[in-house]
């Protein structure tokens, strides 16, 4: 900033000039990395498909096929694109929300312990074609550790499978962290539309 002789209010306002050779680095190195996760994501979903066709049986039984995929949903949060918005394109920053374009199919989870939707995006422009990636922290990691009674917590993941074991590693992962998301799904009904509910019977988080 000082080197183009910009004066900003604040430091943490400091930003990158487009075309400028720092702003090209700067792109280059974010698409690689972004490139990178997807990548990531795939290998993920390869991994859990092959155990879970493992399980069930993904093989031919007579004409009929026992287990197979239908449909793969790539959505991701906290990530940058090029886009075209009111009439200009943008380097559009999807912090904490997901892509929700008319037709686009996103993953919108609550916590461990709540519901998870796949839902369908209505192409709303007042959001730039975006909705939240998820319930939200109600409590700071902190706070949770702090605030959340461990019986509380025990007692809300009842009926699951899960790391009963790690409790105090994920207390501040616990349902009571985070917000209602049936009342996130209600306010941004005008943003995506609810295709399937999802309900845990497993959960598996990483713990240090």
């Amino acid at each position: 900033m000082r080197k183009l002789f910009i004066t900003l209010e604040d430091p943490d306002l400091a930003y990158l000039v487009e075309d400028t050779p720092e702003f090209i680095a700067y792109i280059a190195d974010m698409l690689w990395a972004q490139d990178y996760a997807k990548a990531n994501r795939e290998a993920m979903m390869e991994a859990v498909l092959a155990q879970l066709w493992n399980f069930v049986g993904a093989h031919e039984s007579g004409a009929q096929e026992v287990g197979h995929e239908v449909a793969r949903i790539n959505c991701h949060h906290n990530y940058t694109e090029r886009e075209r918005h009111l009439g200009k394109d943008v380097w559009l920053t999807r912090k904490g929300a997901i892509r929700a374009r008319a037709g686009d199919l996103g993953v919108i989870p609550g916590s461990m312990g709540t519901s998870s939707y796949i839902v369908r995006g209505l192409g709303n422009s007042a959001s730039y074609h975006s909705c939240s990636h998820g319930a939200g922290r109600h409590l700071s990691r902190s706070r949770a550790r702090k605030e959340i009674p461990m019986g509380e917590f025990m007692t809300s993941m009842e009926g699951r499978d899960w790391q009963w074991d790690k409790a105090d590693q994920l207390i501040d992962e616990a349902p009571q962290a985070y917000k209602d998301i049936d009342q996130v799904m209600a306010d941004q009904s005008d943003l995506v539309a609810v295709e399937h509910s999802l309900h845990q019977i497993l959960n598996y988080k990483g713990t240090n």
